[in-house]
């Protein structure tokens, strides 16, 4: 009879060893995934990055001078204006009472 009570004590170890062992592979199963996805994560993040990169640059070669001049005369068909067609602009006068640019408030 002295048996009986070391058999259930020993079948509940070795119940609660399995028990832990299969929650610490249920764990151990998930952080791996989580690091694969991590990685994944990460290496989309870096392709944004790099697209972010050439899409700054591509808009940048958009505003300069010499793009915005030929998008004018190829797609718009717009060509410089004949000298009689061009006023000049003279300076405006200062109005009375306003600090010159020497001056301070």
């Amino acid at each position: 009879m002295t048996q009986r009570p070391f058999l259930v004590l020993w079948t509940l170890a070795v119940a609660a060893t399995v028990a832990a062992f299969v929650v610490h592979l249920a764990l151990r199963g998930r952080t791996v995934d989580l690091g694969y996805r991590l990685g994944r994560a990460r290496a989309e993040q870096a392709r944004l990055r790099e697209v972010k990169r050439v899409l700054s640059l591509e808009a940048a070669s958009y505003e300069t001078p010499q793009r915005v001049e030929m998008v004018a005369r190829t797609l718009l068909g717009m060509t410089p204006p004949p000298p009689e067609r061009v006023i000049p602009l003279r300076a405006l006068p200062k109005p009375s009472g306003a600090p010159s640019s020497g001056e301070r408030e």
